[in-house]
Parts: C-alpha cells; sequence; structure tokens
C-alpha cells in the first residue's frame, strides 16, 4: 500500500478555501443566500402542490421584504396588499439542476396577451460565477453587430429566464438569449396551480426547476456544458418580479429586484450569491459509509480512495479485494495485477457501524 500525505496535506487547504471563499465581485457583499438540499429520496414532484417544500425551514424563504425596485424609484416600499412573493430554492446533490418554489399574491393578474407584455418571474443564474455581460446589449465591443453578438454571446456563460407568471396559450418562460432549447425538457420542467382570471386579484404558486450551464452553445445542447453542483458551492443568483397592473400599460408599474442593481438581468456580476448548502441535520442519516475513488496512475495500476462518509467516524477498515487492507482514512494503493475488483469500505463511529462495497467500480489493467 502507498500513499503521499505530504499532497494531500498541502492540496486540502487550498481545496477547502476555495469552497468557502466568499465572491466579492456580486451584488450585495456580504449578503449570501441559501439553497436547501433535498435528500435523494425526497425530490420535490413538480405538480405545482407545496407539500414536497414542507420539509424546507423558514430560514430558506426569501420574501419581499429583500427586493427593491430599481426602476420606478420605490425602493424597498412594497405594498404587500399589491405585491407579496415567497420564493425557496433547492437543489438535489449529485444532479445538476435548481429547483424552485415561488409563490406570489398580485393583486392584478397581468396575462391575456401574446406578448412580453405579462407578470413575470425573471431568474439569472451563473452556475460558476464566470460574471460579466451575458445579453447582447451589453457586448462590451460596441463595434460588433447586434445579431453578431447576439448569437456568440447572449445567454451563453450565464442565463436569463423571463418566466410567465402564470403562462396561458404560451410557453411557460422567455429564455432570453440564443439557446431557447434550455427552457423545455429534459433541461427544465414547471407546473401552475392558480385560479384566477386575467385582470383579478389572487394567489399563484409557481413549482420548476431549470438546468444551469456554464456554456449553453446556440449550437443547442450537445456542444453545452452543465454547471457542476456540489455541497457549499457558491453560484450566481437573483430574480426580479415585472409587475404590470394595467392590460394597455406599456411597461411594468413595478420592478423588483433581489440584486439591488437594475443591470442584474444582463450582467451576471450584478448577481447575489447563493450557497449550495449540505442536508439538514435532521435530515442526515447517523452514519452511512461513502466513497469515492480515482484512477491516479493506471500504468502503475494506482488507485486514490477517498473517504465520503456521512456521520462521525472514529475508524476506518479499507478491504482492496486484492488481500490487503488499509486503515487510513483517503488510502491511494497500487494493485499489483491487473483485474475487477470488489473494494469495500468499513467504518465505526459512535452511532454503530456501517458498510460500503463497490463491486468491480474498480477495474485496471
Amino acid at each position: 500500500m502507498s500513499s503521499h500525505p505530504a499532497l494531500r496535506v498541502l492540496l486540502l487547504p487550498v481545496l477547502a478555501a476555495l469552497l468557502h471563499a466568499q465572491p466579492q465581485s456580486l451584488a450585495r457583499p456580504g449578503v449570501t443566500f441559501q439553497i436547501f438540499q433535498f435528500p435523494a429520496d425526497q425530490i420535490p414532484r413538480v405538480d405545482g402542490n407545496t407539500d414536497d417544500w414542507s420539509m424546507v425551514p423558514e430560514s430558506y424563504m426569501i420574501g419581499t421584504d429583500q427586493l427593491m425596485d430599481t426602476v420606478h424609484g420605490r425602493g424597498t416600499n412594497i405594498d404587500r396588499k399589491d405585491l407579496d412573493v415567497r420564493v425557496k430554492v433547492g437543489w438535489v446533490k449529485g444532479i445538476n439542476r435548481l429547483y424552485f418554489l415561488y409563490e406570489a399574491y398580485d393583486n392584478y393578474w397581468d396575462f391575456s396577451r401574446n406578448d412580453l407584455h405579462n407578470d413575470i418571474f425573471e431568474v439569472v443564474v451563473d452556475g460558476d460565477l464566470s460574471g460579466g455581460p451575458l445579453i447582447a446589449q451589453m457586448h462590451p465591443n460596441k463595434d460588433i453587430p447586434r445579431w453578431d453578438a447576439h448569437f456568440s454571446m447572449h445567454g451563453v456563460h450565464a442565463q436569463n429566464y423571463h418566466i410567465f407568471t402564470p403562462a396561458e396559450g404560451k410557453d411557460w418562460a422567455l429564455a432570453w438569449g440564443c439557446q431557447p432549447w434550455i427552457k423545455e425538457l429534459p433541461y427544465m420542467n414547471a407546473a401552475y396551480k392558480y385560479n384566477f382570471k386575467p385582470g383579478e386579484a389572487g394567489r399563484l404558486t409557481l413549482e420548476f426547476w431549470i438546468t444551469p450551464f456554464d456554456y449553453a452553445s446556440c449550437d443547442g445542447p450537445d456542444r453545452s456544458v452543465e454547471s457542476k453542483l456540489w455541497e457549499n458551492k457558491i453560484i450566481g443568483l437573483s430574480w426580479s418580479i415585472l409587475d404590470y397592473d394595467d392590460v394597455n400599460a406599456k411597461t411594468h408599474t413595478g420592478f423588483w429586484n433581489l440584486s439591488h442593481k437594475q443591470t442584474m438581468y444582463g450582467n451576471a456580476s450584478d448577481l447575489v450569491a447563493f450557497r449550495l448548502m449540505p442536508l439538514e441535520p435532521n435530515l442526515r442519516k447517523k452514519l452511512e459509509a461513502q466513497w469515492s475513488f480515482v484512477v491516479a496512475d493506471m500504468d502503475r495500476r494506482l488507485i486514490a480512495f477517498t473517504d465520503r462518509t456521512v456521520g462521525q467516524v472514529t475508524s476506518w477498515k479499507w478491504d482492496f479485494g486484492d488481500g490487503t487492507e488499509s486503515t487510513e482514512q483517503h488510502p491511494i494503493h497500487a494493485y499489483e495485477k491487473a483485474g475487477q475488483y470488489v473494494v469495500t469500505l468499513y467504518v465505526e463511529g459512535p452511532a454503530g457501524k456501517s458498510r460500503r462495497a463497490k463491486v468491480w467500480d474498480v477495474t485496471v489493467k
């Protein structure tokens, strides 16, 4: 058994610092909202019902009090008899999706027209904190033709969704950019629940998920790269509510903005920090053995194993499947012969014992 503890000692603090670093270029410095982690066996159904979200603590709720009107000069003075909203955001470890629950009361729901004149929940996401302009109108090269800018960068590194609330007789959203395919399955899903007509007051529930992209190609999904989501990662995210109160009005009467910067709709540097949270303590198993591995050097059949056990561990035992063992937490092992191996991690802690075997995942030549 071979190991390189010095390398791990050098790298782990660097990785930890990167994971927990606070972004400096986003709007609202010092503010980091939280994204709730759903257990893998309790992924919310997209059906417009809120039952699946009952496990999400109210501390994750982002309400009207966090919004600012950045167009009409009303600041944070929102009349909740006119508009009141509640938003919760979730994720599931291992799936590159962001789940949203949007609950809103409006004294006048405007959605009878076929164009952009519609009450809108506008969501902008930057999954890798790349920052910078994301719409053609803000392209830094002012000499580039408008449509060349559109088809080269609009929505590519960060995405803007104009979500119609509600949508009747048209798509649920405008994916503002050159890649309308991101607003369709298998990259999103959405469901509404409401019982009002255009011009009436009432409450709306919107449940949906989207897939953020580090690179959303104008040519389609085959050349695109999804944003990878992991615990404690910080992403850029914000939203605004475009509130119309007159079907004949030329523009909205409210632009209520979480970022507090008007340009959040087109510049990813003006979004807000959101952290992908670990499971809440009451949803975690007390002890569950988990592990992963990478091939460090196939020529030497060198495999690096990483303990990812959930819960407090006092002892580890690795069975590498070739007759050798290790009691290190993160061993590196060299296999003498090519083959397919059953590797098992046994752990013990205050909560008891647990094991995790993987059959033939570890294969060397």
